[in-house]
């Protein structure tokens, strides 16, 4: 199992994750400081780091945000630091566990990728693939540079511009640049299905779960399990739609129209949107709390 870094400036804090990740299988070691972290980290390997702070003590080693602020503004910090996940405290230690195994196959699958490499690009560039973004003005600079620093993590992403301004093509070029870019990208135009449907898009169907239903169909979010899921335009989806999208991306799980049964997935999902969500929060009609989860 991976050997852990944990820097917190609480004792106790270090104290209660490092006995959690040793029973769990992990090797684990502890420093209250920066400055103390540097010097465990120059002894002796480490596969990955749990900080309080937004960025790691060494460049190039994954590091996992634990944060008592829950503030947007720190986590895009963290994001842009290169964070491979970002949670609040109190820790949901299944959400951490999840996020460190998540962080060491992807470490694994790293190194058996690196021989890949020219096939994997080879694949990226065939027909049907995303355009090239072009430009070299220093905006479409500092967007390439974004996006090269928010795909590798996990971190759901939401886009916003004007359209025809571009937004599918960010999100196509973060998924092919991730670790999920073996998946599948899988987009829904919300503005374009009908809201009495959108919930069976989403989230698939039972066999009779209504009249049309003549069989079982998965929804998108099944469909992109490994991958990327694209939701385009989502300002424009109902409120009820947007509880259950808030339900799937809380709890990493899904229950299909016609079923009380749960399908647990792995999706990082992007949004866009060409409208201004706070001001459609302030009227009413996107919830605030989707908001920040995006």
């Amino acid at each position: 199992m991976p050997k852990v870094l944990i820097i917190d400036q609480s004792k106790s804090m270090r104290k209660t994750l490092a006995e959690r990740l040793e029973y769990e299988g992990f090797t684990a070691e502890t420093a209250e400081n920066d400055a103390a972290a540097a010097e465990l980290c120059r002894r002796g390997a480490f596969d990955i780091v749990l900080t309080d702070r937004t960025a790691a003590p060494e460049a190039g080693i994954p590091f996992i945000v634990l944060s008592a602020d829950a503030s947007v503004a720190t986590a895009m910090e963290a994001v842009r630091n290169g964070a491979e996940d970002y949670l609040t405290k109190p820790v949901d230690m299944n959400r951490l566990l999840q996020s460190l195994r998540r962080a060491a196959e992807a470490a694994d699958e790293e190194s058996a990728a690196a021989a890949q490499a020219p096939a994997r690009r080879a694949r990226r560039a065939k027909p049907g693939r995303s355009a090239e973004m072009i430009g070299s003005s220093p905006e479409i600079g500092r967007i390439r540079t974004l996006i090269e620093k928010v795909a590798p993590c996990d971190a759901r992403v939401l886009i916003t511009g004007e359209n025809g301004s571009g937004k599918e093509l960010v999100a196509r070029q973060m998924h092919e640049l991730s670790r999920r870019a073996s998946g599948p990208f899988v987009e829904v135009n919300c503005a374009a299905i009908p809201s009495e449907l959108i919930e069976s898009e989403l989230f698939g169907h039972e066999k009779g779960a209504f009249t049309s239903a003549i069989k079982l169909r998965k929804g998108k979010f099944e469909q992109a399990d490994g991958g990327t899921l694209f939701l385009d335009e989502i300002g424009d989806m109902s409120l009820s739609a947007q509880a259950k999208v808030l339900r799937a991306l809380q709890e990493r799980k899904v229950t299909r129209v016609g079923s009380d049964k749960d399908i647990e997935v792995d999706v990082r999902v992007v949004a866009a949107t060409n409208k201004d969500l706070r001001e459609e929060i302030r009227r009413g009609n996107f919830r605030e709390d989707l908001y920040h989860r995006l």
